[in-house]
């Protein structure tokens, strides 16, 4: 059975902490891949950039690593896009796989307000990632994996793409190519 490391975000774009996060979860777990599940409608968030936008953002940020795959279960159904819900199609899609699911620190708080978070932790493994800012202690199960820091946030790189200020070396190059080219967060 492959090893399969899920990581859900919308990814609003996709930036090198993104990137760190999965190979350094993928090499410290020994997972075979590490699937970027791009939010349809995330229930936690709204204005987010079009949907395939997003999701062409994290394929030209994940294109050179074999390992990194992007899946698009979320767009393929109608409504918030619930954790939950990609989980258990997964496993019915792919019953021979082991997947854990990747997440933030901001994340993990964030958990307890998560829709029907007590049986998800039943579905599946959650791996946390530290964030600073952010405490990773919590009640539900969640195993920290210790990875180098990069303090970086989407939310932070939209408002410096506004504010026409450097994201170089934040963004992966592909990435910021298709931001200008399609005038993105302007």
């Amino acid at each position: 059975m492959r090893r399969i490391g899920l990581y859900g975000g919308t990814f609003d774009p996709p930036h090198i902490g993104h990137l760190l996060i999965a190979e350094e979860t993928r090499l410290l777990l020994d997972l075979d891949e590490i699937w970027f599940i791009v939010a349809a409608t995330p229930p936690h968030k709204e204005g987010t950039s079009k949907t395939e936008n997003r999701v062409a953002m994290v394929d030209q940020a994940t294109k050179h690593n074999p390992y990194f795959k992007v899946c698009t279960i979320e767009l393929e159904r109608e409504g918030k896009s619930y954790t939950i819900d990609t989980i258990r199609t997964l496993k019915k899609k792919y019953p021979n796989e082991d997947f854990y699911f990747l997440l933030g620190a901001d994340m993990i708080e964030y958990l307890p307000k998560w829709y029907k978070i007590d049986e998800l932790v039943k579905e599946i493994p959650l791996i946390g990632v530290r964030r600073s800012g952010y405490c990773v202690e919590t009640a539900y199960p969640v195993e920290i994996v210790d990875i180098p820091m990069f303090d970086v946030s989407s939310t932070l790189l939209r408002e410096r793409l506004c504010n026409r200020q450097s994201v170089r070396y934040y963004i992966p190059e592909l990435v910021l190519k298709y931001i200008k080219e399609h005038r993105l967060y302007e």
